[in-house]
């Protein structure tokens, strides 16, 4: 998809509808702006809450401080 904006005197730009649509955006999200060789990629910051769960947890860790976990997982190495 291709959109465009125009820069205001004070920097500011209008994300298109159709990229805000696109990106899930909605009022108070964080966006990260990555450049790189004069391309400038935008994306959604994800929130954190969205990735709860998202990673299993195995039954034996469940629960454990996290410093024990991280000293079994060296353990295992």
């Amino acid at each position: 998809m291709d959109a465009s904006a125009r820069l205001t005197s004070k920097g500011q730009i209008t994300i298109p509808k159709a990229v805000r649509d696109a990106l899930g955006l909605k009022t108070g999200d964080a966006l990260l702006f990555h450049v790189e060789n004069s391309v400038a990629m935008m994306s959604r910051t994800p929130d954190l809450m969205e990735l709860a769960g998202s990673v299993p947890v195995p039954d034996d860790v469940r629960g454990l401080p996290w410093e024990e976990v991280r000293r079994r997982a060296r353990a295992a190495r």
